[in-house]
C-alpha cells in the first residue's frame, strides 16, 4: 500500500478546532478522503497555530505548529523529520506556490518523490522563473484539473522533462441527487427550464454576458427562469441595471444574494440547468456540485469545464463572452432533455470520490515507481 503525505503550508484559520477547519475548508478533508477510498494510506500535514492529531474517515491529520521555524530551511528540516518518522512514500504538496518549501524538503529526503497539485496558481513573473525552475526540479509530477492548464508552465520551461503531468479534478463533492419536487418546495425555485447561477458577480464570472444570453434564449424558452446565488458582487449595480432595463429579464431573473453553503445543495437539486459564464477556473467547485445534484451544465468551454463535462458529453459548452452562443446552448440543452440521472451517472463515473480516488492512486503509483527507477 502506498503511503502518501499531503501537506498544506497555508496556515489553518486561527483558534479553530479541526472539525471547524474542515467546515471552512471542505477540500482539506475531501481530497485525501478521495485518495483513501482507493486503498491509499493518506496522512495530512496541516500547518496550524497549535498541534493536534485527529483521524477522519481513515485519514490521519497532523496539525503542526511551525511558528518557531523562522526560515524555509528550518521549516523543511522539521517537516522532513516528520515525513521520515511516518515513512511516507510520496509527498503531495498542495499549491505550486510552495515550490521553495518542497525543494528544501527534497534536500533532506532526496528519495521521496514530490507531486504538486495546482490550486489556481499563477505563473511566477518572468524575471523570477530561473529560480522557480530550479525549485520545480524536485517535482516528480504535477496535477491540474485539465492538462491544458499546465501549458503556460511547460511552455515557460518551468517543469523538466522528467516531471509527469496528470489531469485530475481539483476536488470532488458530497452533494446528492435528492428529490427535485421536495427541493423546489423548500426553495421556491421554478421555471421551465429552471436555471441556476452560483458564483460571484464579478468580471471573471461574466454575469452580464449570461444575462444577455438569457434574454436572447427567452424568445424560444418563454418560461425560462434564472436564479442567481452569489457571494461578492462588485458588478451588482450593473447587473440590477441590466435586468431593470430589459423586459425580457425583468421578472425572469431573481437575485437571491448570498446563500449559506448548506442551502446550495437544495438550490442545485431544484435546478434543471446550471449556467456559468466563467472565463477561467482552476476547477469549478460549483459545477461539481451542480452535476452531483443532476443539474445539466451549460458552461463556458474553458479547459477545466471541458474536462469536467467529458468534453461536453454531458450538458453544453459555449464560448465565453458569446451571449448568442449561450442562448443557442440553452436551447440545445432543453431540446436534448438530458435526465438528472444521466448527469449524476457522469458524475459517479468521472468525478465522485471513488472515481477521483482511482486517479490519485494511479498518479501516486506512477511517480513513486518512476522516481525509484530514476534513483537506481
Amino acid at each position: 500500500m502506498v503511503h502518501v503525505a499531503q501537506i498544506n503550508f497555508y496556515p489553518a484559520p486561527k483558534d479553530l478546532a479541526p472539525d471547524e477547519v474542515f467546515k471552512q475548508w471542505p477540500s482539506l478533508l475531501d481530497i485525501p478522503e478521495a485518495a483513501a477510498s482507493s486503498g491509499v494510506h493518506v496522512s495530512v500535514i496541516q500547518v496550524a497555530d497549535q498541534p493536534r492529531q485527529v483521524t477522519r474517515n481513515g485519514v490521519d491529520f497532523r496539525f503542526v505548529d511551525l511558528s518557531e521555524t523562522k526560515t524555509v530551511a528550518a521549516r523543511a528540516r522539521d517537516v522532513a523529520a516528520l515525513l521520515d518518522d511516518i515513512r511516507a512514500d510520496v509527498l503531495h504538496v498542495h499549491s505550486l506556490a510552495c515550490a521553495e518549501d518542497a525543494f528544501a524538503i527534497s534536500r533532506h529526503l532526496p528519495r521521496l518523490p514530490i507531486l504538486f497539485q495546482d490550486h489556481a496558481d499563477r505563473l511566477p513573473r518572468w524575471w523570477r522563473r530561473p529560480q522557480w525552475r530550479y525549485w520545480y526540479a524536485c517535482a516528480a509530477g504535477v496535477v491540474f484539473t485539465a492538462a491544458e492548464l499546465a501549458r503556460p508552465f511547460t511552455r515557460s520551461g518551468l517543469f523538466g522533462p522528467q516531471t509527469q503531468v496528470f489531469s485530475i479534478p481539483e476536488s470532488t463533492c458530497r452533494f446528492t441527487l435528492g428529490d427535485r419536487v421536495r427541493a423546489r418546495a423548500a426553495t421556491g425555485l421554478h421555471g421551465d427550464p429552471c436555471v441556476l447561477w452560483v458564483g460571484h458577480l464579478s468580471a471573471g464570472k461574466d454575469p452580464l454576458t449570461v444575462l444577455d444570453g438569457i434574454a436572447q434564449a427567452a424568445t424560444q424558452l418563454p418560461n425560462l427562469r434564472l436564479w442567481c446565488a452569489f457571494g461578492s458582487a462588485p458588478l451588482l449595480a450593473e447587473v440590477q441595471s441590466r435586468i431593470a432595463r430589459d423586459p425580457r429579464l425583468t421578472g425572469r431573473v431573481h437575485l437571491l444574494g448570498k446563500v449559506p453553503h448548506a442551502r446550495i445543495e437544495r438550490l442545485m437539486q431544484s435546478a434543471d440547468v446550471f449556467v456559468s459564464g466563467s472565463r477561467a477556473e482552476s476547477c469549478g467547485y460549483a459545477l461539481l456540485e451542480a452535476m452531483a445534484c443532476g443539474a445539466v451544465p451549460v458552461v463556458t468551454d474553458i479547459p477545466s469545464f471541458h474536462t469536467l463535462t467529458g468534453g461536453g458529453r454531458v450538458g453544453e459548452l459555449w464560448p465565453y463572452g458569446d451571449a448568442a452562443g449561450l442562448a443557442d446552448a440553452l436551447v440545445r440543452a432543453v431540446a436534448k432533455k438530458t435526465s438528472r440521472a444521466q448527469v449524476r451517472a457522469h458524475f459517479d463515473a468521472s468525478l465522485s470520490f471513488a472515481a477521483v480516488g482511482k486517479q490519485w492512486a494511479n498518479a501516486y503509483a506512477q511517480v513513486r515507481d518512476s522516481h525509484a527507477d530514476g534513483a537506481r
